[in-house]
């Protein structure tokens, strides 16, 4: 092959890719919509959590917050607590912060769920 050759399709190349992503970051980017809490990443999720926590200091309602939790997955809600808790500590979170969680925790473990009455 010639060296034209070589240089076309060299420049063929960087050019579908200069185009494609063109495309799939300016002209039409995925955008993701009502994603729920259990398709997060793991600092995210922790994350999630740590707002959960920070709410329930506020509200001290075990039940909204094992429901909140829930959200996040299919495990109780004091292994998700637990998981999140690691990840915090694992990751230099403030100590504000672990003790948040740390009050989530021991709320999630004392929680039992209410009965639903049926109609």
């Amino acid at each position: 092959m010639k060296s034209s050759n070589w240089i076309t399709i060299i420049a063929a190349i960087i050019i579908g890719i200069g185009i494609g992503l063109t495309y799939g970051w300016v002209i039409n980017p995925v955008v993701y919509t009502d994603v729920t809490p259990d398709a997060l990443r793991a600092d995210y999720r922790a994350d999630y959590v740590l707002m959960v926590a920070e709410a329930y200091q506020g509200e001290q309602d075990s039940e909204t917050a094992a429901r909140r939790i829930a959200m996040i997955g299919s495990e109780s809600p004091d292994l998700i607590v637990t998981s999140s808790l690691d990840y915090a500590i694992a990751n230099n979170f403030s100590q504000n912060e672990i003790l948040l969680l740390q009050g989530l925790l021991t709320a999630m473990q004392t929680y039992q769920p209410q009965p639903v009455n049926a109609p």
